[in-house]
C-alpha cells in the first residue's frame, strides 16, 4: 500500500475514528457511572469529568465531519429555487463566511489554550493538564478550516465547471 492511498484513507476516515472514540468513551464511561451511582450509592468526580470531555471533543470534530458531508442545518427551500450556478456560489459564499468566524474563533480558543499552559491549570477530578481539554476547541476549529478548505475547493471546481453544487445528504428526502 503507498503512502497516498494511507493518506488519502486518513483524510476519509479520521474523523469518523476518532468520533467511535469519543462516543464509546462517552457511552462505557457513563455507563459505568450510573450503574455505580444507581446500585453502589456512589459516584466519582473523575466520571463526569471524562464524559464532559469526551463530548467536548466530540462536538468539535463532529463539526468538522459535518462541514466535510455538508450536513450541517440549513434551509433547502431556498436553494430549490436557485440555479446550479447560484447555489455553487451561495455555497462557496457561506463557507467562506465559516472560514473568517472559524479562524477567529481559533484565535480566541488559542489564547484561552495558551493562558492555560503557561498557569499549568489542572482538572479537578481527574488532575490532568486542563490544556488537554482545551485544546478540543482548536483542534476541532483548525480540523473545521482544513475540511472548509477541501470544500471550497470543490465549490470553486464546480463553480468554474458550471456543475452542480455538492449538496451532502438530506436529512429527510
Amino acid at each position: 500500500m503507498n503512502k497516498l492511498s494511507t493518506l488519502q484513507r486518513i483524510d476519509r476516515d479520521l474523523e469518523k475514528w476518532a468520533l467511535l472514540w469519543f462516543y464509546s468513551m462517552l457511552v462505557v464511561t457513563m455507563a459505568i457511572e450510573v450503574i455505580r451511582r444507581e446500585v453502589f450509592s456512589y459516584s466519582s468526580i473523575w466520571g463526569e469529568e471524562i464524559v464532559r470531555y469526551a463530548f467536548i471533543y466530540l462536538v468539535w470534530i463532529g463539526a468538522a465531519s459535518a462541514v466535510r458531508e455538508r450536513a450541517h442545518i440549513r434551509i433547502d427551500v431556498l436553494f430549490e429555487f436557485c440555479s446550479p450556478r447560484v447555489k455553487a456560489f451561495l455555497y462557496l459564499f457561506g463557507d467562506l463566511v465559516m472560514v473568517v468566524v472559524s479562524v477567529f474563533a481559533l484565535y480566541l480558543s488559542m489564547e484561552s489554550l495558551m493562558i492555560s499552559l503557561k498557569f499549568g491549570s489542572v482538572s479537578h477530578g481527574l488532575r490532568l493538564p486542563m490544556s488537554l481539554f482545551l485544546a478540543a476547541v482548536p483542534i476541532g476549529f483548525t480540523l473545521l478550516l482544513y475540511r472548509l478548505a477541501q470544500s471550497i475547493s470543490r465549490d470553486v471546481s464546480n463553480f468554474i465547471n458550471g456543475e452542480q453544487a455538492y449538496e451532502g445528504g438530506r436529512l429527510f428526502d
